[in-house]
């Protein structure tokens, strides 16, 4: 068994199927890790979700912003954006059974042989391995019950609180973990957020600086696979993280990463590139 992981796809399915015929990647007895960002603004949301659920039983997917915004929107919690591109899922006769696959996902996943955690966008300095796993199945709780649903998507948007504080209750808690998990870029050592700046590493507002880079961070030395920052363009200078968003949905290509021996491999569409 072979197994790859790879970066935001963000409704591009065609570099995603180039780069899964590229390895011979057989649903059968290989696995398919997912950093979160499944759709939205690429030309291919539905087509990408109904792909990846047709091989459910072969992948390990954590969510992203869009992941979750689209649940929101199919709730009824959140409507449509102008650069959205869920309207064909939403409209789809399957739907429910996407969505219902969608919301049972992690926010984190961690192999213990491989000694690798998954996220979509990091885990904040201020946490340990252990706690990250806590805080993450305490959303991923919510996501699985259908009363709790609504008002946590109905809360889940916002900048605040912009630091963790382990007295928070109710949304104002899911909402910070929810944050950290799928939007976090740059923050302070204590993990106190910036929500704003999306650029390259070297636009961090005074006293911030990119989640990784802290020399505090408690997960320093942990090996992690995370995308959302297409800016890195998958590179963050930091020994064992693996940066997989290199912006495919922005023009730029797609990153698929075979897990155990580090080998990278990337396919660009120019059909896929977003106006």
């Amino acid at each position: 068994m072979t197994v790859y992981a790879v970066g935001d796809i963000q409704g591009c399915l065609r570099p995603l199927r180039c780069l899964l015929d590229r390895v011979a990647f057989d649903p059968a007895k290989d696995r398919l890790w997912l950093v979160g960002d499944l759709v939205n603004r690429g030309p291919q949301s539905l087509e990408t979700l109904r792909y990846l659920f047709s091989i459910r039983d072969s992948v390990t997917c954590v969510l992203g912003n869009h992941d979750l915004h689209l649940l929101a929107v199919v709730n009824n919690i959140e409507r449509l954006k102008k650069a959205d591109t869920l309207r064909e899922i939403i409209e789809a006769p399957d739907c429910a059974d996407l969505v219902d696959w969608l919301r049972l996902q992690k926010l984190m996943h961690y192999d213990e042989e491989r000694d690798i955690a998954l996220v979509h966008a990091g885990i904040p300095p201020q946490w340990t391995l252990r706690k990250a796993l806590k805080r993450a199945a305490e959303v991923e709780e919510v996501l699985c019950d259908d009363a709790r649903l609504p008002l946590f998507l109905e809360g889940m948007y916002g900048n605040e609180p912009a630091k963790w504080d382990g007295d928070l209750h109710g949304v104002t808690r899911l909402r910070v973990i929810t944050n950290y998990f799928t939007r976090m870029r740059f923050c302070t050592p204590d993990g106190t957020l910036d929500l704003k700046s999306k650029e390259g590493l070297d636009t961090a507002p005074p006293g911030y600086a990119p989640w990784f880079s802290h020399p505090g961070r408690k997960t320093r030395g942990q090996k992690i696979i995370f995308g959302h920052w297409a800016a890195l363009e998958g590179n963050c200078n930091e020994p064992g993280l693996y940066a997989l968003d290199t912006g495919c949905v922005w023009g730029g290509a797609m990153t698929l990463l075979n897990v155990d021996s580090g080998e990278r491999f990337s396919c660009s569409c120019e059909e896929n590139r977003h106006e």
